[in-house]
Formats: structure tokens, C-alpha cells, sequence
């Protein structure tokens, strides 16, 4: 069964002279859903309040911005087609981890969101993916499984179930780090961590139990770390290519940080997407070849 790794056994880290590295995009490959069925009539995370009014026709118009961006720097993008049963979709993040060809796909906690694997698995297969596999285990895929350059991160405490890690390592023949999440506002690993580049990472240690603190200081001691103003807009919800880095524009000091380590930043609207606890990594899931 795998454990979390403690700062002797997780993944030697490399230190980083950050401000000086040479920045180059990699082109990526994503899966989004367009939320032609968003609204919030349920509650499964503090963001969530049914009683607050919504605008489908906003949220796509937010949505297309993040997809028509990610397009004109060079990305490539399929969608997968909305279930209207099934609001909370267009976060496509959630429904898989991918790597090497192989696919995880989600098996979601609550029952609202339960529906969504079934697309999933249907549309990997009809794309040919080399193994798509359902977890046996909760494990609400890259909303909860971030991937490095050297180990898989992880996270625990509200969403994911830690005996899906097994799955993952098994599936994947990654090492994977568990991190245990602890505010309820970050309930999935995306909220409040996001992979910059290959062994580059930001995050909001109030974020995480104090054990996994120590592990992201040993495995990441170059990480930029995100203030709680930053992180309660979603600024962590972050999609990088190693270059640019699309974060919600309200991220300012975040956006600032990052600026002065070379990248780009590209701040976006989708404050009402926000409504149901997501931003622009809940709205990309990668597709890793």
C-alpha cells in the first residue's frame, strides 16, 4: 500500500536557481467541457450556495476566453460533450489522471457528481487511449493527482481516498506523494498547489497538515508560495506550460511572483465558475502522451 513519503523517502528535490532559468513553453494537450449546463443546485464544497443566482450564459462566455487562450498559445484542445444532468462537468479536470498513454479515471466522492465517470471512460476508450482503467477507490482525478517531473502529488482529506494512491502507483509506475489537505476551502490538491514545471511548484501551506508541509519544503524548497489573499481567488488553480501561466486575474501577488521568475502570466475571468469552486486547472484536464 503506498504511504506518504516523509522528507527522507520522498524523491531527492534539485535546487533551483529560480530567477535565472530559461523559460520554454512545452505545447500541451487538454481535455475541456463546455459548461453549456453550469449552474450550482447543490452544495459539495464551502463555494457552493444555491441561493446565490448564476449565469449560464456567463460562465460559458468565461469558459470560451480560457479555451480561445490556451488555443492561441499553441495548445491543443478536445472537448468532451456535457451531460445537462451533470452541472458541474465543464470541471474536467476532476475526470482522469492521464500519463504515458494510460488513464485513471475518477471515482467521485459525492453522488451529485457520480455520473460524470461513465463519459469519461466511454470517451478515452472511443479515443484509443492505451489502458483506461475506473478507480476502485474515491479519487476525483488531477483535481486530487498532480503530476511532476519526478513523482505523482496527491492529495487527501476531503475528496480523494488515500487508498487510491496504490491504484495510481500501480497503473502509472510513478512514485506517489500523499498530501494531506486540511481547509476545507482547498478541498482538492488543484486549489491549493499548482505544477509550474517539471519539478516547479506554487502553493498555500495553510493549505496542508503540518507533515505535508514539511514534505513539499523538503521536495520543493525553490516553491513559490502563495499568500491567503491569492489563494481564496483561486490563484493556485493555475494552468502552466512552463512559459505562461494562466491564473485568475484577481491573483495579483501571485501574478507578481511569478513575473519576477521569468514566466508570463495571463490573468482571466472566471469568477463565475468560481461559484462552484473552480477556475482554469478544474476547467483542463492534460492529456499526457
Amino acid at each position: 500500500m503506498t504511504e506518504l513519503l516523509t522528507p527522507a523517502t520522498a524523491p531527492a528535490a534539485t535546487s533551483l536557481t529560480t530567477a535565472r532559468i530559461p523559460r520554454r513553453a512545452r505545447l500541451r494537450h487538454f481535455l475541456m467541457c463546455r459548461p453549456d449546463f453550469f449552474d450550482v443546485t447543490y452544495s459539495i464544497n464551502p463555494w457552493m450556495n444555491p441561493a446565490k443566482p448564476t449565469s449560464n450564459a456567463l460562465a460559458v462566455a468565461q469558459w470560451e476566453v480560457l479555451h480561445n487562450l490556451l488555443v492561441s498559445l499553441g495548445h491543443h484542445v478536445q472537448t468532451i460533450d456535457p451531460d445537462p444532468a451533470l452541472p458541474d462537468m465543464v470541471f474536467a479536470a476532476n475526470g482522469a489522471t492521464v500519463v504515458d498513454d494510460k488513464v485513471l479515471v475518477a471515482r467521485f466522492r459525492h453522488p451529485e457528481r457520480d455520473g460524470e465517470s461513465a463519459h469519461y471512460v466511454d470517451w478515452f476508450r472511443a479515443q484509443g487511449f492505451a489502458e483506461v482503467v475506473q478507480a476502485a477507490y474515491p479519487n476525483e482525478g488531477e483535481g486530487d493527482y498532480l503530476t511532476t517531473g519526478r513523482a505523482i502529488l496527491a492529495g487527501n482529506g476531503f475528496r480523494s481516498d488515500p487508498r487510491s494512491q496504490a491504484e495510481a502507483t500501480e497503473l502509472f509506475g510513478r512514485p506517489v506523494v500523499g498530501l494531506q489537505l486540511v481547509d476545507p476551502r482547498f478541498y482538492h490538491l488543484d486549489t491549493a498547489l499548482a505544477v509550474l514545471d517539471q519539478d516547479e511548484v506554487m502553493y498555500y501551506p495553510a493549505a496542508f497538515s503540518q507533515e505535508s508541509r514539511a514534505v513539499l519544503r523538503a521536495l520543493f524548497p525553490d516553491a513559490v508560495i502563495a499568500t491567503e489573499a491569492d489563494a481564496v481567488v483561486f490563484g493556485l488553480n493555475a494552468v502552466s506550460d512552463g512559459l505562461n501561466v494562466i491564473l485568475p486575474e484577481a491573483a495579483t501577488g501571485l501574478a507578481a511572483q511569478l513575473r519576477e521568475r521569468g514566466f508570463r502570466t495571463h490573468g482571466v475571468d472566471l469568477t463565475e465558475l468560481l461559484k462552484a469552486g473552480g477556475s482554469a486547472k478544474c476547467c483542463t484536464l492534460e492529456l499526457r502522451h
